[in-house]
C-alpha cells in the first residue's frame, strides 16, 4: 500500500515539477515584480481555498483563517497558549469570580467606519454561543450578559466556570470573532454574507473568485495594540498592502511557484517536496505550529455500522498510526510513532488513560468486534478531501487498513470544500450521507475537555458526526467547573478514559507539519494558524 501511495513515478512527477512546471494559470496575469522589489503584495497558498465566510456556521479551518484576516477578538492566545486582552482594554473580576466586567479599548472601528460597541461584542458572543461547544458551555453557566454602556459589558455567572477569558479567546472550532451587531443578529443557523469586521485586513469581494484567489487589503484604520505580536495576541501590525490567498491545489505546481518566487508562502507543502524545498535557494522551511498536528478520524454515530460503539472500537485494532504517517509521506523525524492522547502528546495535559490499540494493527480483534456489532458487509462511505495531500494520504492508508479488518470500503473522492458540505448531511450513506472522514487538527483544536469541539457529545445540536454520550459530557462539564487542580487532573483522566469507550473520534497519528516561505520574508509568526500581520519583505 505504501509503495502504491509513494510510487517512483509519483515522486518523480512531484520533484521534477519544482523545476519544470510552468507558471500556474491563476498567476500568469499577475506575475510579481523582479526579485528585490517589494510590490506590497503577499501571495500565499493555504491548505484549502476560501469557499465560505461564516466562522459560526462553519468550523472549517479555511473559514477560521479568513476570520483572523477580517475580524478581531476580545482576547487572543499568546505564544504560550495563554489568553491576553485584544479588543478588551480593561477587565475586572469580582472577589467570588462570578462577575466579569469588560471595557473595550479606544480606537476600535469596523471596516464601514462605525465604532465597535459593547452591543456588538455581546451580540457576537450570543451568536457564537448558540453553536460552538465552548460558547454553549459558557452561556449555559451565565446568569446574564448585559451592555453597560457603549464600551462596557458585564457577564454574571450562575455557577462556577473557570475558563472565561480562555473561552473568549476561542481560536478554533467556531472561533469567537466580533461582528457588527446588525450582522451578529443573523440566526446562528443562517450563513452570513457580509464580511464586515474590524480586523487588520479587509476582504475585497469583487476580487474573490473561487478556484482562483481571495484578495484582502490592509485596513488603513486598524489600530494595533502596543505590545509586540506574540502568537495570535499583541500588535497586529500589517506591513503589506495586499494579500492574495491563491487557489493552487496541485502540490507540485505550488512548490514550483514558491521556488520561482511566484508565490511567497505555502502552509502545508506536500511532504514529498520538503527535501527539495529545503535545498532550494531563496526558500525557508520552518514551523508555524510547534506542537504539531493530528489526524482525526470522524465517524458518523447516527448511521450503521458506527452507531454501535463496538464497531467504532474495532477501528482501534485496525489502525497502525505509524503506517498512517508513513503513507502520508511524513518524514521520520516529524512523526510521533504512537500517540494515544486526545489532547495531543507533548502538551501539559497529555494522557493515555483508557487507551487501546492504535500502535500495532490486529485485524482479527477488529473483525471479532465488527461481528459482535452485527456488521453486514454494507459499504462504508469514506469521504476523501483529495485536494489536501495530507488528508488524501491518511484516508487512503486508513481505507486499506479497514479493508484488512473486514470492512467494505467505498472511498469517495472530492475536494475539501465539498466534504465540509457533505459531512453535514444526516441521510443514510446510500442516499448521499457518509460514514467517515479525516480532518487534520492542531493543538488549538485539541485543547482540553472543553475546547476540543470534536470531543463534545451533546446528543442534540452536536457537531457533524452527532456523537451522543451523556456521561462523557457530564465529565467534561465537571472538569471545567472544578477549581481544585488535583481534582481537575483526576477528572481529566476520567474524561480521557470515557472517550476511549465511546470514541467521539479516533486519533490516527500525530506529526509535525512544516511550512515554507520565501527567505526574503521576515516576521512569520509561530501562531499555529497562518496569520500575516507582522510579515514584511526584507
Amino acid at each position: 500500500m505504501l509503495q502504491r501511495l509513494q510510487s517512483a513515478s509519483r515522486r518523480a512527477l512531484l520533484l521534477a515539477g519544482l523545476a519544470a512546471l510552468p507558471l500556474a494559470p491563476a498567476l500568469a496575469q499577475t506575475a510579481p515584480a523582479p526579485t528585490g522589489t517589494s510590490t506590497g503584495t503577499l501571495r500565499v497558498v493555504l491548505s484549502n481555498e476560501l469557499t465560505s465566510i461564516d466562522p459560526v456556521v462553519s468550523t472549517a479551518a479555511f473559514v477560521r483563517n479568513h476570520g483572523f484576516m477580517v475580524y478581531d477578538q476580545l482576547f487572543a492566545l499568546d505564544g504560550k497558549g495563554l489568553p491576553q486582552p485584544q479588543m478588551v482594554g480593561a477587565h475586572t473580576v469580582s472577589a467570588d469570580a462570578m462577575t466579569h466586567r469588560f471595557t473595550l479599548r479606544d480606537g476600535l472601528a469596523f471596516h464601514d467606519g462605525q465604532p465597535v460597541r459593547a452591543a456588538d461584542a455581546v451580540a457576537s458572543i450570543r451568536r457564537w454561543g448558540a453553536r460552538d461547544v465552548v460558547g454553549k458551555a459558557l452561556l449555559a453557566a451565565t446568569a446574564s450578559l448585559d451592555v453597560i454602556d457603549d464600551k462596557t459589558f458585564e457577564l454574571k455567572l450562575a455557577r462556577p466556570f473557570g475558563p472565561v477569558t480562555e473561552s473568549l479567546a476561542r481560536a478554533t472550532g467556531s472561533a469567537l470573532f466580533v461582528m457588527p451587531e446588525r450582522i451578529a443578529q443573523t440566526p446562528a443557523t443562517t450563513a452570513i454574507t457580509d464580511p464586515t469586521g474590524s480586523g487588520p485586513f479587509i476582504l475585497d469581494p469583487g476580487a474573490w473568485r473561487i478556484g482562483d484567489r481571495t484578495v484582502y487589503r490592509r485596513n488603513p484604520n486598524y489600530r494595533p495594540r502596543p505590545e509586540p505580536a506574540d502568537g495570535l495576541a499583541g500588535g497586529k501590525v500589517v506591513k503589506i498592502e495586499r494579500l492574495e490567498w491563491v487557489a493552487m491545489p496541485d502540490a507540485a505546481v505550488a512548490g514550483s511557484a514558491l521556488t520561482n518566487g511566484e508565490i511567497d508562502f505555502i502552509e502545508h507543502p506536500a511532504p514529498d517536496l520538503l527535501p527539495l524545498l529545503q535545498r532550494s535557494r531563496g526558500v525557508t522551511v520552518g514551523l508555524i505550529n510547534p506542537i504539531g498536528s493530528m489526524v482525526w478520524l470522524r465517524l458518523n454515530h447516527s448511521q450503521p455500522p458506527f452507531n454501535d460503539p463496538r464497531a467504532r472500537q474495532a477501528l482501534l485494532h485496525a489502525i497502525d498510526q505509524k503506517e498512517v504517517l508513513q503513507g502520508m509521506g511524513i518524514p521520520t523525524e516529524d512523526q510521533v510513532p504512537y500517540c494515544p492522547a486526545y489532547f495531543m502528546c507533548g502538551t501539559p495535559i497529555e494522557s493515555a488513560a483508557g487507551a487501546v490499540g492504535l500502535r500495532n494493527a490486529e485485524p482479527e480483534k477488529a473483525r471479532a468486534l465488527l461481528r459482535e456489532a452485527g456488521y453486514a458487509n454494507q459499504p462504508v462511505v469514506f469521504l476523501n478531501g483529495a485536494d489536501n495531500p495530507l488528508n488524501n494520504g491518511a484516508t487512503l492508508v486508513l481505507a486499506e487498513q479497514f479493508k484488512r479488518a473486514g470492512l467494505t470500503m467505498d472511498v469517495q473522492t472530492m475536494d475539501w470544500a465539498t466534504v465540509t458540505v457533505r459531512r453535514n448531511r444526516r441521510e443514510a450513506p446510500s442516499q448521499g450521507g457518509w460514514n467517515a472522514f479525516v480532518t487534520i487538527a492542531n493543538a488549538l483544536d485539541a485543547g482540553n475537555p472543553l475546547s476540543n469541539f470534536y470531543m463534545a457529545s451533546p446528543c442534540e445540536g452536536g457537531l457533524t458526526g452527532w456523537p451522543c454520550d451523556t456521561k462523557l459530557d457530564e465529565l467534561r462539564r465537571a472538569w471545567w467547573e472544578e477549581a481544585d487542580a488535583t481534582k481537575r487532573a483526576a477528572l481529566l483522566e476520567a474524561v480521557h478514559a470515557r472517550a476511549y469507550e465511546v470514541l467521539p473520534y479516533i486519533n490516527a497519528g500525530q506529526f509535525r507539519t512544516k511550512s515554507a516561505w520565501r527567505s526574503n520574508l521576515s516576521g512569520i509568526l509561530a501562531a499555529t494558524v497562518p496569520v500575516f500581520w507582522n510579515v514584511e519583505r526584507k
